[in-house]
């Protein structure tokens, strides 16, 4: 399954990991997604959403 809020589209991102010496590697943030049952053309479905939604009110949360 993505790592994809289904509200906004938010996916992770990358970077780099950068040491005490410098080293650099590569890494990924990935966004804070919680899994909640809210309505989905008027029938309760489960769907991966970010906190930032949830906060927002882009989310309403059934049951």
């Amino acid at each position: 399954m993505a790592r994809i809020c289904t509200m906004c589209g938010k996916g992770p991102i990358t970077g780099n990991h950068v040491s005490h010496a410098n080293n650099r590697v590569k890494r990924r943030w990935y966004p804070n997604l919680q899994t909640v049952k809210t309505l989905v053309d008027g029938q309760p479905k489960r769907v991966r959403v970010c906190t930032q939604c949830i906060k927002s009110g882009k989310v309403v949360k059934v049951g």
